[in-house]
């Protein structure tokens, strides 16, 4: 029989990496043991994989779980399980969306979402929420705000603080999207934090990257936009209704002017501008319509499976940095030299620069 745990199910890695839940004991497992309650909690590889290629939510929830943990003692197992399922992994579309708060991303998402489920889809929502800096702590409200499809049998909505990560998505995102493919989902959609320069790391890890807009934005398009525009297969202005209707007319306008000024991010694709109302489900069917078109042309083209190749090569190197990164911020001889340098650059004795010169030549690289 399960036990329960009194740990949240998303946890980030200031939560003193406990891990929430408990799987059913098995022959094959990890054990971490919570020192104040004496709580031994099990991971069956087995059963994990089994739970996932059967679609079992509660073993998808807590894999995803186990995925984000940030102890050292959960790296195997992790790995295993990835690698396990990997052969299950559904032809999925990985979809990215983003859009400045307030533009209805989470209604977008959730119209978007019970469409398919009406068209026999299955769909995965993974819900990035911005971390506290100072708590770690993170809503995760995206449950209460898509009502509707989180009682959905065929949907599955995962919200996850972003852990202080830039690019609108979480350390995990990745893997996780390879566990909620192999539990069978058709299509995956990513919920960034927001928008803004940095917000551009989902475009690496999706297949179609989706801007949400409001009607009057185009004012802001030498702002924060450009750099999400440019990279953006499908401009959504969406809340068009009412007193809306002829601003966003005007905005599909501007953004249709300032497109021909850029040069598309998929190759053979032209992006899409449509005006619509999520909460109104005006424009959702035709937005899938669209969604469908690209990746069949992508397909035919190569561009498609080019762009998986290059995001998982893209992966690799970047699991490489981090890895790196940890072990040189992890070394002893780097640690004892820290404080020291810490404070030659407050007494200002040494540039920025001069500190990581001595912090490598330490290291002898």
């Amino acid at each position: 029989m399960e036990q329960q745990s009194n740990y949240p199910e998303s946890i980030n890695e200031n939560y003193n990496n406990k891990i929430a839940g408990k799987l059913a004991e098995g022959n094959v497992s990890s054990n971490y043991e919570n020192k104040k309650t004496k709580i031994k909690y099990d991971y069956n590889i087995d059963e994990l994989v089994e739970g996932i290629i059967t679609n079992n939510t509660p073993i998808l929830s807590k894999s995803i779980t186990l995925i984000e943990s940030n102890s050292s003692k959960h790296n195997k197992l992790k790995q295993e399980l990835l690698k396990r399922v990997l052969p299950y992994a559904s032809d999925s579309i990985r979809i990215g969306i983003t859009g400045p708060p307030g533009s209805g991303k989470s209604t977008f998402i959730e119209a978007l979402g019970t469409h398919l489920t009406k068209l026999n889809k299955k769909i995965a929502v993974l819900a990035i929420d911005p971390s506290s800096t100072i708590s770690g702590g993170s809503i995760l409200g995206d449950k209460t705000r898509m009502e509707n499809l989180s009682r959905n049998i065929n949907a599955f909505i995962r919200p996850t603080p972003s852990g202080g990560i830039l690019g609108g998505v979480a350390k995990k995102t990745r893997e996780t999207i390879i566990l909620c493919e192999a539990a069978g989902y058709d299509v995956i959609l990513i919920e960034t934090v927001g928008v803004g320069q940095s917000e551009t790391t989902v475009r690496s890890i999706v297949d179609f990257f989706l801007l949400i807009l409001l009607p009057g934005s185009g004012d802001e398009l030498q702002g924060i936009k450009k750099g999400i525009v440019e990279l953006s297969d499908m401009l959504f202005i969406n809340k068009c209704d009412g007193d809306l209707i002829d601003r966003a007319i005007l905005t599909k306008a501007n953004y249709s002017s300032a497109l021909k000024l850029l040069q598309s991010p998929t190759e053979g694709w032209k992006p899409k501008i449509l005006t619509g109302s999520a909460i109104n489900n005006k424009g959702i069917k035709q937005a899938w319509e669209i969604i469908n078109d690209f990746v069949d042309i992508t397909k035919k083209t190569g561009t498609f499976a080019k762009r998986r190749n290059d995001q998982s090569i893209a992966w690799v190197y970047t699991l490489l940095d981090e890895y790196i990164f940890n072990k040189y911020m992890n070394n002893k001889i780097f640690k004892n030299a820290k404080s020291d340098i810490e404070s030659e650059i407050l007494q200002n004795k040494i540039t920025a620069t001069e500190a990581v010169d001595k912090l490598i030549n330490l290291l002898g690289i």
